[in-house]
C-alpha cells in the first residue's frame, strides 16, 4: 500500500496534457475511431495517436481494431466522473478568485 501515492502520481501524470484531457472528454460521450477524434479535436491524427498511446499504457482507455480503424473507449466509466468533478472544482476556484478580487 506504500506505492499508492506513486501510483496516483503516475495516474495524474497520464492526465497531464490538454490533448489527452480533451480526448478523454470526447470518449466520455462515446467511443471513437482515431480519425473521428482527430477531426473533432482539429489535431493531426499522428499527434493524437501518440497521446492515446500514453492513455492506453496508463490503463485509462481501451483500443480495439474495427477493420482499418482503431476505436478507443474509456477503460472505466468513472474517468468521466473524474473529468466532471475536476471541471467543477476548477470552475469553483475561478469563481472564488473572482469573488475575492471583487471584495478587495
Amino acid at each position: 500500500m506504500r506505492d499508492i501515492p506513486r501510483l496516483k502520481a503516475e495516474f495524474f501524470k497520464a492526465l497531464g496534457h490538454p490533448m489527452r484531457i480533451r480526448a478523454l472528454e470526447l470518449l466520455a460521450q462515446d467511443e471513437h475511431a482515431v480519425s473521428t477524434l482527430a477531426a473533432k479535436m482539429e489535431v493531426e491524427q499522428a499527434a493524437l495517436s501518440g497521446q492515446l498511446a500514453v492513455l492506453r499504457r496508463a490503463g485509462l482507455v481501451t483500443a480495439r481494431r474495427e477493420g482499418p480503424n482503431v476505436v478507443y473507449a474509456l477503460a472505466d466509466e468513472r474517468i468521466a466522473d473524474l473529468l466532471v468533478v475536476s471541471r467543477q472544482i476548477l470552475l469553483d476556484m475561478v469563481s472564488d478568485a473572482r469573488e475575492a478580487l471583487r471584495a478587495s
